[in-house]
């Protein structure tokens, strides 16, 4: 189904699983240029089979500024311009008290979640354009916390600060900077953070839909912020009306998270029975 993203750029980070998987079968879906990454050979194969068009792939560490430059560099050479980047590569956490943490556990958080995406931002930066759009990938423990999971916390929190750092450093060229901040998502990745069914079932009890949300969902809300046009607002929204609408609307005297799933219906990014339990952050210039 092609789209206002037909000849459109869009490079994504984390792209052999999950939500960086789901993102990249959305968006060539609407007939984006797709132009791929992870550290999983066999995932980012299986994914670009599964996607609409014949995606460009690389498999790198987006840890080694070199790799993402290197690639950023062979976007350009083939395509000639880049439009979209999708920060999504990650590692998921491992409870730990801090003092049974690792320098090397440690570094590997930093230098894939953190790291990763200062790295990409970085090498992408010259060569967007106006109406251009980045996505970095936070997390529900990018806005909030708990115990056994510090740095995670930390590498998150770090990513909602630097996306809101680069959207005023951005804004002024017309390109755009978001982030989406995930909660417990259906995806390979957190089955090793929620592991069971017994496991499962308890985060359910904690989430107002009672269940997980899916990688395609937070697929949607990537799509709909790269096409997102508009000026001189900032908005930050939990998709999630069952649990935080009231504390929305008492703030804004609007009711923002109906609105912006009408926005995305219209647009075709929402189907009419989809819940979101994804926070995103946005800023507009």
């Amino acid at each position: 189904m092609a789209s206002d993203f037909t000849g459109k750029v869009c490079l994504i980070t984390g792209a052999a699983s999950g939500i960086g998987r789901a993102t990249a079968l959305k968006m060539a879906s609407l007939g984006a240029t797709l132009a791929l990454s992870d550290i999983n050979q066999p995932g980012l194969e299986e994914t670009t089979t599964m996607c609409e068009g014949s995606p460009m792939t690389e498999v790198f560490d987006v840890g080694r500024s070199a790799a993402c430059d290197a690639f950023v560099d062979s976007v350009m050479a083939k395509f000639g311009r880049l439009d979209f980047v999708f920060n999504c590569a990650g590692v998921n956490p491992t409870a730990y008290a801090l003092t049974e943490t690792t320098d090397a556990y440690y570094d590997k958080l930093m230098d894939t979640n953190l790291r990763g995406t200062y790295n990409m931002t970085r090498a992408a930066m010259p060569h967007l354009q106006a109406g251009a759009a980045i996505v970095n990938t936070s997390s529900i423990m990018g806005v909030t916390v708990a115990a056994n999971y510090a740095i995670y916390c930390a590498t998150k929190f770090a990513i909602v600060g630097f996306t809101k750092a680069m959207a005023m450093e951005l804004g002024t060229k017309q390109v755009r900077v978001n982030a989406v901040a995930p909660g417990y998502i259906n995806t390979p990745t957190n089955a090793g953070v929620v592991a069971g069914p017994a496991a499962v079932a308890e985060q359910e009890k904690k989430i107002a839909m009672g269940r997980m949300g899916t990688a395609g969902e937070v697929a949607d809300v990537v799509a709909f912020l790269f096409r997102l046009r508009g000026a001189g607002y900032e908005l930050s929204v939990e998709l999630c009306e069952e649990l935080r609408e009231p504390a929305v609307r008492r703030r804004t005297g609007e009711n923002w998270s109906s609105r912006i799933r009408l926005v995305m219906q219209r647009s075709g990014l929402l189907s009419s029975n989809t819940l979101l339990p994804v926070w995103f952050i946005e800023r507009l210039k």
